[in-house]
């Protein structure tokens, strides 16, 4: 398989089901966001971190790539009026956003109660994981507008909304986990 196809030189990209749209198309920036998403927890992974909070990014990771082919495939080519699926790709569902409760419960358990907001920083790998939860953020804001152009699958919402919760508590439990001091946010009184 090449690499470049130069089907994309004119600034124009293929969706699943070979429809194009211009490379800043709203659903492009969407995916595109989860994929810059993904190279963040790939970094997070790759720290020195439990082996099982390594596993858990590998499924997110996994999920990710699902997600953005949730993204990558227009309505029109999801499914037939007759309820079949036209593109035979996995989905995010319950069971999906479910893990994501699941690890953060895992992961609250062993937390102090959090009294204030906490500033981001305090270890490299902290800091990581806020950036993945600003961009998983964007993402989200970038998908409830594409949603609000065109009907999506409500569970990619509710998955990358837990997944930011998620990364807030990562970053918590790391910096537990790497005797890092946790900031508060206290405002200043002018």
């Amino acid at each position: 398989m090449k690499i470049y196809t130069k089907t994309g030189d004119k600034g124009t990209t293929a969706l699943f089901g070979g429809s194009r749209v211009p490379k800043h198309h709203l659903r492009i920036e969407s995916y595109g966001t989860t994929d810059e998403l993904n190279s963040y927890i790939g970094l997070i992974k790759d720290q020195k971190i439990h082996d099982g909070l390594k596993n858990a990014l590998i499924k997110i990771q996994n999920d990710l790539f699902t997600l953005g082919a949730m993204l990558a495939t227009p309505p029109e080519k999801e499914a037939l009026k007759s309820g079949k699926e036209r593109l035979n790709i996995p989905k995010i569902n319950s069971n999906s956003i479910k893990f994501l409760e699941d690890e953060i419960d895992y992961m609250n358990k062993s937390l102090p109660q959090m009294t204030h907001f906490v500033l981001p920083g305090g270890h490299t790998t902290v800091s990581f994981c806020h950036i993945a939860r600003c961009v998983c953020r964007r993402a989200e804001r970038l998908v409830v507008s594409l949603d609000e152009q065109e009907t999506l699958n409500p569970d990619v919402l509710k998955y990358l909304n837990r997944l930011s919760d998620y990364l807030f508590v990562l970053a918590r439990k790391l910096t537990q986990d790497l005797s890092a001091q946790e900031v508060k946010w206290i405002p200043e009184k002018y």
